[in-house]
């Protein structure tokens, strides 16, 4: 079994891993020949399916996969916090590999992180005043280089300025000579997971869609929430029992082979319920109801996306979407969510670029559907790489 490669769009992948590490402490990551899948199935909350083609986190060029599984993939079971820690030490780096190893006969991804620095001394750009100071105090030397923005001095000391000379050439070899390479080496340990044990974990199944409709900037949606769920629990005791609801759920077929029974990162317990309502005619409504207010927020004019007929599995006609639409803008298909669940899964916000479709199955569940685009291709419609959330919701 053997896996290495250099890695790309660190910083869109440590924004990734802070978004799942939001929902659960582990995640399961399968890596294939074109493409690298994560999977986050807490005890509690939303789940997280995710596919991103090989390219996006991977340079083709240094990309080694080998295993005796059939599909040739490699199942791993990886800490989220390990994970991110360690992407947060390559975010300035002039290269990062991830290599698939072992220490002591554990398995663990092994990231070799190399950076350049500065000695003490220097500025935080890289340059500043050279000098030779000598036992008494006084300056030995007094030929110093200058480097700045706007060009680089050789200051003789009789107060001329020069602009070639020996003394300038040594000081340029000493400035090289000071930038250093650093090496970082981050081991996180890993569980090597069976082929079997990950085929029997199932993505879950829901019915096609009452309403499709793109979504507002989720950090926008995320604050508005976010005050209605601190409304919320200023407002009622008991959490949701005072409420009265309970989870409608939906169909999920899971294996046992992973580390789902990790404690969802969020914590015990159920908070605050919200009421996410859309229609086919551009409208979301985000809404906050108990026994003693009612506060709600509305967006108007968004996009309801146009059904791809080829993914359908009926007429488009006979769709639910059509049925919604053709009912008029009072139709309204409507989830009640967990208010802190929601919020963790808002946390994808955080990716630049990324384009969110929520799909509403009345009652029943709420499926977002998150596009992200490469920072260096953002118009590559060819390039599909996707999140999807799968939130169950609560019926009264």
């Amino acid at each position: 079994m053997k896996f290495k490669a250099e890695l790309r769009n660190i910083r869109t992948f440590s924004k990734l891993v802070a978004a799942l590490s939001a929902l659960d402490k582990v995640v399961w990551v399968r890596l294939e020949a074109k493409a690298v899948r994560f999977v986050v199935i807490p005890d509690r909350g939303s789940q997280v399916w995710s596919l991103f083609s090989r390219d996006f986190f991977f340079d083709p060029d240094t990309f080694a996969l080998q295993s005796k599984n059939v599909d040739n993939a490699i199942d791993l079971e990886v800490t989220l916090a390990s994970l991110q820690r360690a992407l947060r030490s390559a975010l300035n780096s002039t290269d990062a590999v991830l290599k698939l190893t072992k220490r002591d006969d554990v398995p663990v991804l092994s990231m070799t992180i190399h950076t350049m620095t500065n000695p003490r001394g220097l500025g935080a750009f890289g340059f500043g005043p050279i000098s030779t100071t000598g036992a008494g105090g006084g300056n030995a030397v007094n030929n110093r280089f200058r480097e700045s923005t706007f060009g680089s001095t050789y200051d003789d000391g009789s107060g001329g300025v020069g602009g070639g000379g020996a003394g300038r050439e040594e000081s340029l070899e000493f400035l090289a000579k000071s930038e250093r390479e650093k090496v970082v080496l981050q081991d996180m340990p890993v569980r090597v997971m069976k082929a079997e044990a990950m085929k029997a974990i199932m993505e879950p199944v829901v019915p096609e869609s009452d309403v499709n409709i793109e979504l507002p900037p989720l950090m926008q949606l995320k604050a508005i929430s976010d005050r209605f769920t601190k409304l919320a629990a200023h407002t009622t005791s008991g959490g949701s029992g005072s409420l009265g609801l309970a989870p409608a759920g939906f169909s999920t077929a899971t294996g046992s082979g992973g580390g789902g029974g990790a404690n969802s990162a969020g914590g015990s317990g159920t908070g605050p319920k919200l009421e996410i309502s859309a229609n086919m005619y551009g409208m979301l409504r985000l809404r906050l109801m108990t026994d003693t207010l009612s506060v709600e927020t509305v967006w108007n004019d968004l996009e309801n996306p146009v059904m791809n007929e080829d993914m359908l599995t009926m007429p488009l006609e006979e769709h639910p979407s059509t049925r919604y639409r053709e009912a008029g803008p009072d139709k309204f298909a409507t989830v009640r969510v967990d208010g802190r669940d929601w919020s963790r899964v808002l946390s994808v916000g955080r990716l630049e670029g990324a384009r969110v479709i929520a799909c509403v199955i009345d009652s029943t569940a709420l499926v977002l559907h998150v596009y992200v685009s490469r920072p260096d291709e953002p118009d590559d419609i060819e390039d599909t790489n996707t999140i999807t959330y799968y939130i169950s919701s609560y019926s009264t």
